[in-house]
């Protein structure tokens, strides 16, 4: 049994998943795969796009999915992960989990008897960042190029890191000190590149990490949990936002991608969103396709 806890996981599949993404999207895709089964969808944080893009796939591949708050379940009132992960895999096929804390998910998985998704966690995004690679491909036609991340090296940037590596991109990472990505993520990440040849970069330069770039990344400074931070990561990231200036310096065909919500004119100007280089809005479509691979994978 499989489950996607951390894009290091599908490190042999990913091409297989992206493949089928595109199949689903061109509406190739096999009909009614998962027909008669179920996913449980946790949620212990705010979603948009995770939980319609997981809910409407499940739906459409023919299965059934089950949205479920933390005050749906009894986690809230003092159950154990060990109890709920054992008696939930006993009513469905699946769980995805959008949690705060990765370690909750690990130990979820642990106990589970079905496949477990992490649909975002403290540590990691993998769902966000094949996306993401399903969408430069898809406008690029390619994944020999460069990637730029620049701001905070959280959650996404951490599967990026990973994801980018296992398909041979190379990445670098823009951020100010006390804000790079996990280590322990990086030195996997390192790891893998050094078999695809990826080339992997950490620095707070940004002209330097700009520079003839392929591809522009973004995501919110301030993220769900660090809002007691606000102030002080508006100061230190303010150097680090994504606008005409940045643009300019990049390959002249360059996207942008950036994972939402937005916080416009803070990380990212609304010239830049909403420009023509932007793929934001087909990155956020490209949730459903990927999810739906995702789950045909481990459930099918």
């Amino acid at each position: 049994m499989m489950h996607l806890l951390s894009a290091l996981d599908a490190q042999n599949n990913v091409w297989d998943i992206l493949e089928e993404a595109k199949e689903f999207k061109q509406g190739n895709g096999s009909k009614k795969p998962l027909k008669n089964k179920s996913l449980a969808m946790i949620f212990e944080k705010a979603s948009t796009r995770t939980r319609m893009s997981f809910e409407v796939g499940m739906y459409q591949l023919g299965g059934q999915p089950l949205y479920l708050s933390a005050s749906d379940l009894q986690l809230g009132r003092g159950e154990i992960i060990e109890d709920t992960a054992r008696a939930m895999s006993r009513y469905v096929d699946g769980v995805m989990i959008r949690a705060r804390e990765h370690d909750d998910v690990l130990q979820f998985a642990r106990y589970s008897d079905v496949p477990v998704i992490n649909g975002l966690t403290n540590l990691e995004h993998p769902c966000q960042a094949f996306t993401d690679i399903f969408t430069i491909n898809e406008r690029k036609n390619t994944v020999d190029l460069q990637m730029t991340y620049m701001g905070d090296g959280n959650n996404v940037c951490n599967s990026l890191l990973l994801a980018t590596a296992m398909v041979g991109m190379n990445f670098t990472v823009a951020c100010p000190s006390n804000y790079e990505p996990d280590p322990k993520i990086l030195k996997k990440a390192h790891k893998i590149a050094r078999k695809t040849g990826a080339v992997i970069k950490i620095t707070s330069d940004v002209q330097d990490a700009v520079k003839g770039t392929d591809v522009i990344y973004t995501d919110v400074w301030v993220s769900m949990g660090d809002e007691s931070e606000e102030s002080q990561r508006l100061r230190d990231l303010r150097d680090y936002q994504v606008n005409q200036d940045i643009l300019e310096m990049a390959h002249p065909d360059a996207m942008i991608l950036h994972c939402l919500p937005a916080i416009r004119d803070q990380e990212i100007t609304e010239q830049v969103l909403n420009g023509p280089q932007s793929a934001v809005w087909d990155q956020a479509e490209n949730r459903l396709h990927v999810q739906k691979a995702i789950m045909n994978w481990l459930l099918g």
